[in-house]
């Protein structure tokens, strides 16, 4: 049987709408690898794909439900999907930084 040719894609947790201007941070506290980033200026907070192990610790303590598996993101939601991607996560720290 032949080797796979591409790398398996880890699934992340996305935030999603109802963080907007709300950035809690409760998600922050409880995240074991801190890969839960904001920089001055967000209105929201992004998970980083390369560093979130799919642990789920965030999404129960979210007290606005804004954290869904990667799978599961509202269709209504599906382009903070990409933001959460395409976020500048070199130019943040993690944590409540807005």
């Amino acid at each position: 049987m032949a080797a796979k040719s591409q790398e398996t894609h880890r699934m992340t947790y996305i935030i999603a709408k109802d963080c907007v201007d709300v950035m809690d941070g409760a998600c922050v506290d409880v995240c074991p690898v801190d890969c839960i980033y904001s920089k001055p200026g967000d209105n929201q907070l992004f998970i980083s794909p390369d560093e979130c192990i799919d642990c789920a610790a965030c999404e129960p303590v979210c007290p606005v439900n804004a954290i869904f598996p990667e799978d599961q993101v509202p269709a209504e939601q599906k382009e903070f999907i990409k933001l959460n991607y395409d976020y500048d996560y070199d130019s943040s720290e993690p944590g409540a930084n807005a």
